[in-house]
């Protein structure tokens, strides 16, 4: 699985800051216009390359999280994970993570003894479990007004 997994410095992060907004008005104004395709000049070098408008908005996305001083981590979404990798991610047990694919909650594929998880599948199911949480908050909020609890 390739991955490219970047530290934001300090530095980063004053850059990103200063362009993030910038990035994110052009990228909105080429979605409005629906072009498939964007040129960029390289100061530096004078040349031009021409990117999917879509690599705009992912450079949009990695800027604003740089601003923000979070690390970046960019990993293809038809990637497999191993147990231990998607238990990590969901911070829970491997064991835990088992019986969620045991139980069908999340899909798998065998390769020989080893199960193997799309990361894909991995992010649909930490969002369906975030809604059912926000769900469920919602519903003791509620409550709790209801009952006149004070909070």
């Amino acid at each position: 699985m390739e991955k490219t997994v970047n530290r934001t410095t300090k530095m980063d992060q004053q850059i990103a800051m200063h362009s993030v907004k910038e990035v994110q008005s052009v990228s909105h104004q080429l979605k409005l216009n629906q072009l498939k395709k964007v040129k960029i000049k390289i100061l530096e070098t004078g040349e031009f390359i021409v990117i999917p408008t879509n690599a705009l908005f992912l450079l949009s996305t990695i800027l604003k999280n740089m601003a923000e001083g979070k690390s970046i981590t960019i990993v293809p979404s038809d990637s497999e994970v191993s147990t231990q990798h998607a238990a990590d991610m969901l911070n829970v047990s491997r064991p835990h993570l088992v019986k969620l694919l045991e139980t069908g909650s999340i899909p798998f594929k065998k390769v020989g003894s080893h199960r193997r998880i799309l990361l894909q599948d991995l992010v649909t199911y930490e969002k369906e479990i975030q809604k059912e949480r926000e769900k469920q908050l919602a519903f003791l909020t509620r409550q709790a007004q209801e009952l006149n609890l004070g909070y």
